[in-house]
């Protein structure tokens, strides 16, 4: 028999998550806090968002937005439902769920920074009541909502699956595809105890299509990192096939598309010039870290990393050789830089391959440029600076380059303008599907 003082907080909270009379609060207003604050908005519950950033803060109460996918008028919308953002991380009593989407990055020696994380729970903890669910969204190891997020719950005399309940359900965003959005991806949540499970499938359950639910946070920590490293693992393959095919002058875009066309046990990946966003560079490092501590050394998973790593080391030097068969050197090259965010078609910088092509074409002593019509400026950045502009693509400025690296394939680019006038075309992401004597392959 359910626990009367357990029954009671439960049983209020998911009837207001059933009746959407519940105040969402969500902490983090980035690329995964966003679209699930105009998720819950729109379905009809008041949110209440939470981010250090004034700026942004600002930006979302006067009805502005930040992100490119994500207009004006939808942050207007939700505004107009009751969406408020604040910096003030004292009204962390007002909501009755906290949704914590913060940034998981690596530190220096490429072990997990929780920093994030932990000094936001911390600061929400101090304000928090009995009857809340917390649910951390951020990727990481197994283990971190039991060994860190509990504990410091318990720590403010909160007995978890009772008073407040903890859950753990990894975000699946994928900036700027068309094909999902926040309510079709189909949501993974574990949580602490059967009564926290209970609390979560409440809290996903009116904006989330389909909430899948697992045996605890540990599997839904290790099913987020699963997913990724199961991409970074099968591009780190087709990279390296990228590598084999070069020597053996064979297309290996040409090879995909072929293999592709088989029915069944062949899913196609494409190589690049390195991995970017802020999941799959990053989220294999969280498990092998974590599996060290059961001594576990997780080869297969380093070594893609290992392969996935020199991808840019291995595009420059395809530049090189291509500018010393024109009589040329990097030094004192014009390179112009196609695309600098991650991935086509959005403005996201994390972890971008472009950045690092960038900075070691520089460090060989090319004259650097970039054109992206999703970063009109070069962004402040915690580890790399350029005081750069996005170059205009004209005639004239396309044939002032020695070599233009296509790094990035968004779909604005005039790529026939491009080849046209290019001097040279390093093209990393296979957009050019005919033999051109202007083009390398890399």
């Amino acid at each position: 028999m359910r626990d009367e003082h357990q029954s009671a907080h439960l049983e209020q909270l998911t009837a207001k998550l059933r009746d959407r009379s519940a105040i969402i609060g969500i902490i983090g207003l980035g690329y995964v806090g966003l679209p699930l604050t105009l998720r819950y908005a729109a379905v009809g519950f008041k949110v209440l968002g939470i981010d250090i950033d004034s700026a942004k803060v600002d930006k979302l109460n006067a009805g502005a937005s930040y992100i490119n996918h994500i207009s004006a008028a939808d942050i207007a919308r939700a505004r107009a439902n009751g969406f408020e953002a604040t910096t003030d991380f004292s009204r962390a009593g007002e909501p009755d769920a906290l949704i914590i989407c913060v940034p998981t990055p690596l530190n220096p020696y490429r072990e997990p920074d929780l920093s994030f994380v932990l000094d936001t729970t911390d600061a929400l903890l101090p304000y928090m009541r009995p009857g809340q669910v917390v649910s951390l969204e951020s990727t990481t190891y197994p283990g971190t909502t039991e060994e860190e997020l509990r504990p410091r719950l318990e720590s403010r005399g909160f007995e978890v699956g009772r008073e407040v309940f903890l859950v753990f359900s990894p975000e699946r965003e994928d900036p700027g595809n068309p094909n999902f959005e926040t309510r079709t991806i189909p949501k993974v949540c574990g949580g602490s105890t059967a009564a926290c499970l209970e609390a979560g499938l409440a809290l996903y359950g009116p904006a989330i299509d389909r909430v899948v639910p697992v045996s605890s946070t540990r599997a839904a920590e290790l099913t987020k990192l699963l997913e990724n490293i199961h991409r970074a693992v099968n591009i780190g393959l087709v990279n390296e096939m990228k590598i084999i095919a070069d020597k053996m002058q064979i297309d290996i875009h040409e090879v995909i598309r072929a293999a592709a066309t088989k029915p069944f046990g062949f899913t196609p990946y494409y190589p690049g010039p390195g991995l970017g966003g802020h999941c799959i560079p990053i989220d294999p490092f969280y498990l092998t870290w974590k599996a060290r501590q059961y001594g576990l050394h997780t080869r297969f998973i380093e070594l893609a990393g290992e392969i996935n790593s020199d991808m840019p080391h291995w595009v420059v030097g395809k530049v090189s050789d291509a500018l010393n068969q024109r009589g040329r050197s990097v030094m004192g090259s014009r390179v112009l830089v196609l695309g600098i965010a991650y991935k086509k078609d959005v403005e996201d910088m994390r972890e971008s391959p472009s950045v690092e092509l960038m900075e070691l074409l520089r460090d060989k002593g090319a004259h650097v440029d970039y054109a992206d019509p999703h970063v009109p400026v070069f962004p402040r950045m915690r580890e790399h600076r350029f005081d750069l502009s996005s170059v205009a693509l004209t005639p004239q400025s396309i044939a002032s380059y020695d070599v233009v690296l296509l790094a990035t394939a968004h779909s604005g680019f005039d790529y026939e303008l491009i080849r046209k006038y290019a001097n040279l075309i390093v093209d990393t992401r296979g957009v050019y599907l005919e033999r051109q004597p202007n083009v390398v392959k890399a």
